[in-house]
């Protein structure tokens, strides 16, 4: 059994779902409603689980697989961890912070329009899509700090790596667009002859 796809997932109050007829799960939630295609072969229930601690009824949804052929392990994992970040950003939302390191480099978010001065001979203009807001801040003697917040992780996530792929942190001085407590693997320059 795998792991991950048996554990349920745990609806928090305001959060329903529901599965319809040609299997897509919608979550709907305080901040916004998602929705998932799920394969046909795998099983996906809205019911209750017994809680351990407490032993309360809890809303619940639960994924199962129909045989142990490898393909329907990885579906069942897949659709259960997919489920679960639905409920969470509906539930709380996602948010990633990046920092701009450089000299120079600037952050402006104008409507849906991310502008950035990364040390080209032009400014970085980037369209963000409407599920997700951004704000930019830059505080005296600091590096901007640019947020990326949506309900979507998927989609947070993969703006954030376009971002970021604009400048990618270097080795040496470690100047880039880099998340905020990203560690950089840093390299020692030439060393001066004797």
């Amino acid at each position: 059994m795998s792991r991950i796809g048996k554990l349920p997932v745990i609806l928090p109050a305001g959060v329903t779902v529901e599965v319809a007829a040609d299997n897509t799960v919608s979550v709907k939630g305080p901040l916004g409603t998602l929705s998932q295609k799920v394969d046909s072969d795998i099983k996906v229930e809205v019911g209750t689980h017994t809680d351990a601690k407490s032993g309360k009824e809890l809303a619940a949804v639960l994924v199962t697989r129909p045989t142990n052929q490898p393909r329907h392990r990885s579906l069942h994992g897949l659709y259960r961890a997919l489920i679960n970040n639905m409920v969470i950003g509906v539930s709380k939302g996602y948010e990633i912070k990046q920092e701009l390191v450089g000299v120079g480099f600037k952050a402006e978010v104008k409507g849906n329009i991310l502008e950035m001065g990364l040390g080209y001979s032009h400014d970085v203009a980037i369209m963000l899509p409407p599920e997700i807001t951004a704000t930019a801040v830059t505080e005296k003697k600091g590096n901007p700090i640019l947020t990326l917040k949506s309900i979507d992780k998927q989609l947070v996530g993969q703006v954030a790596a376009k971002i970021r792929s604009l400048r990618k942190p270097e080795p040496y001085k470690g100047k880039g667009i880099k998340f905020v407590g990203e560690v950089i693997r840093r390299k020692a320059g030439k060393s001066a002859s004797k």
